[in-house]
């Protein structure tokens, strides 16, 4: 297994271990995925800690190696990896997330299905799509804009520029920037926070505040997933995949 629970009274803390840069796999999505709806339907657990082992928070998907959205699908039929990655942002116990290095792609969208970040100075947010040749994923396009407003969510999207730990702290992709050693520690202490108060309240709030967060991103993911499949075929795709594993930045054509 790739996704370790354990509790810690009522927070449930949920480590992806998936070395050495916590790639996102269909397997991997799917392990989180049911890990998720468990705690979600465990009374005594009334917050989620989600955090990974290593360096790496979540390199996201592993588009040279494994691509989970690389093939076709008959119409209508919706992606299993997208469906998996919209069970993330259904649940309804909020989520703090603990993250330290970078969380890029998909590992980006992870990160926001998460009420709350916490990150190291060292953290870095990427939307790299672009840089591939390929339009965004796992919902980014429709929740960054939610988190951060829609000019920075482009910026992000149309640059793939990586945002640092500072500068997400002050565009609010980062709730808290805490030192590496610290890290574990203060995340646990707002999802206990969370857990403290009353159950009731709290749900009904987060409904309110993000009770169409699913819907949203089920929406989006077919979309996104559409655009992808068309991109997928030209040959900026294969530079662009070409570009990343010979560590060098792409000479895209347009075609």
């Amino acid at each position: 297994m790739t996704i370790e629970i354990r509790h810690d009274g009522p927070v449930a803390i949920l480590t992806l271990r998936n070395p050495p840069n916590n790639h996102l796999g269909l397997g991997t999505i799917s392990q989180l995925a049911d890990a998720f709806d468990d705690v979600d339907s465990d009374p005594a657990i009334r917050a989620i800690l989600l955090r990974s082992e290593g360096r790496v928070f979540c390199a996201g998907a592993d588009l040279i190696h494994a691509n989970p959205v690389a093939e076709p699908l008959p119409p209508g039929e919706r992606s299993p990896f997208y469906m998996a990655a919209a069970r993330l942002f259904g649940v309804a116990t909020p989520v703090v997330a603990a993250v330290q290095g970078a969380a890029v792609g998909a590992g980006l969208g992870l990160a926001l299905v998460a009420d709350f970040r916490i990150a190291t100075p060292e953290a870095r947010f990427v939307a790299n799509f672009v840089q591939l040749g390929l339009h965004p994923g796992f919902g980014i396009s429709a929740v960054l804009e939610r988190v951060i407003g829609r000019q920075r969510a482009a910026m992000m999207l149309l640059t793939g520029r990586r945002i640092r730990g500072e500068e997400a702290e002050r565009w609010g992709l980062v709730d808290q920037l805490v030192s590496a050693e610290a890290l574990q520690a203060t995340a646990l202490a707002l999802a206990q926070e969370i857990a403290a108060a009353a159950p009731l309240a709290v749900a009904s709030t987060r409904r309110t505040i993000r009770g169409d967060l699913r819907a949203l991103v089920e929406a989006a993911t077919d979309h996104e997933l559409a655009e992808q499949a068309k991109l997928m075929r030209t040959e900026d795709f294969t530079e662009g995949v070409r570009a990343v594993t010979e560590r060098r930045p792409g000479r895209f054509v347009g075609r």
